[in-house]
């Protein structure tokens, strides 16, 4: 099942108290990019983040879910409502995440 933009546009607001939060849209679900890396994504009209040590720190409780079938587990961020709990989960993560790949020509 695609994720709704309803969705999308409710973390996006959840996240407007963070600079340079962006989002590209992938087979039916968004991609969310935090200062150019990637954070994670929405999936089924859920929030998952890759399972850096920042996040699995930041949240002890939080379960493995897959984004799709094949895909890597992620952790499912439960605390969508709370807007600085997620600003300071992507603040955390920000250093753990990879660059992005540069793309070849």
């Amino acid at each position: 099942m695609p994720s709704s933009t309803e969705y999308l546009n409710f973390i996006l607001e959840q996240l407007s108290d963070l600079k340079d939060i962006t989002y590209k849209p992938m087979m039916g679900e968004f991609l969310i990019y935090y200062r150019g890396k990637l954070v994670g994504g929405i999936y089924d009209d859920r929030l998952l983040v890759k399972p850096v040590k920042s996040a699995i720190s930041y949240m002890p409780q939080a379960e493995y879910s897959l984004p799709y079938a094949g895909a890597k587990e992620m952790l499912n961020v439960d605390n969508v409502d709370d807007k600085l709990y997620l600003a300071g989960l992507f603040e955390a993560m920000y250093e753990d995440l990879p660059m992005p790949k540069t793309k070849k020509h």
